[in-house]
């Protein structure tokens, strides 16, 4: 990648290790069905105005499509993660969402012809669990361990929405239609949901602090970071933009620790090392240049 593709990459890293940030202080004044509703409304909101700048409305031909992309990519993962941020460290959940590889792995050799196991992916994928396996030892299963179990739930879902995501290509949808479609349909399907179980119109309690957060959530870590991703996605390619994954843990941590004054354990620590080394060996690119450096040259 050239410097501009990762300047891009370092600043979608930023953005999506923030939402993590502004989770964990949105989670202490709303309940998290309503974090969600407002993070993916107000950013389908903002999508939608600068596709009508740009002159190109959303097209609703592929509704049906929209609505389980928008249910398996924001509503439930989000939905588990804003949960699990109530019981565990934004630190301890950006990490344990960096499985989001691992069980793309596993759902692409179920679902799909073209992306089977392969001996690499299927030693990382066992060396990443194993890291995760680490930090969820010891747990007792109360609100840490429940905690813990929902964010993996979301990477989980993560997972089968690439899978079913690989459609927009054959229909032709592009990109960024792809991403207001899907956080319109999260928006819509959310909706009576949060209206029932949060009833939100009895009142919220929440500062401007607070509104910051979730303004910056929706319209920083979603909407902006969405069409930061698309434009790297086209320009990079999937490969490289892969590499997000490492990446975002390092500034969620990074803030938890000097914002929020969060903190690992040392078994949490040795399951990071231990994932990060599976996430290395499933991008598989270490272990590539490595042989070629090993290759003689004529």
């Amino acid at each position: 990648m050239n410097a501009r593709q990762w300047i891009l990459l370092l600043t979608l890293a930023s953005l999506w290790g923030g939402s993590f940030f502004f989770v964990e202080v949105l989670v202490k004044a709303l309940p998290p069905l309503t974090i969600v509703l407002l993070r993916v409304g107000i950013a389908a909101a903002a999508l939608h105005l600068y596709l009508l700048w740009r002159g190109e409305p959303l097209s609703w031909v592929h509704w049906r499509v929209y609505a389980v992309m928008g249910l398996l990519n924001n509503a439930i993962p989000f939905s588990l993660i804003v949960w699990g941020q109530g019981h565990i460290s934004s630190s301890l959940a950006s990490i344990l969402n960096a499985t989001t590889p691992l069980f793309t792995v596993l759902v692409a050799n179920w679902l799909t012809s073209d992306e089977k196991f392969t001996p690499a992916r299927l030693a990382g994928t066992g060396l990443g669990f194993a890291g995760v396996a680490v930090m969820l030892g010891g747990e007792d299963i109360g609100g840490s361990a429940l905690g813990q179990l929902a964010v993996l739930g979301a990477a989980l879902t993560y997972a089968f929405a690439v899978v079913f995501g690989r459609r927009f290509r054959r229909l032709g949808i592009s990109a960024l239609h792809s991403a207001t479609g899907q956080l319109t349909g999260s928006t819509l399907l959310l909706l009576p949901v949060v209206m029932v179980v949060d009833s939100p119109w009895q009142g919220l309690s929440i500062s401007t602090t607070q509104w910051g957060a979730m303004l910056a959530l929706a319209l920083l870590s979603t909407a902006l970071a969405y069409r930061l991703f698309f434009s790297l996605l086209a320009s990079a390619g999937a490969t490289n933009v892969s590499l997000v994954t490492l990446l975002v843990p390092v500034s969620a941590i990074a803030l938890g620790v000097l914002v929020l004054g969060e903190s690992l354990s040392g078994r949490e620590v040795i399951g990071v090392v231990i994932l990060g080394l599976g996430l290395l060996v499933v991008d598989g690119r270490l272990w590539q240049r490595w042989r070629q450096s090993k290759t003689p040259h004529p």
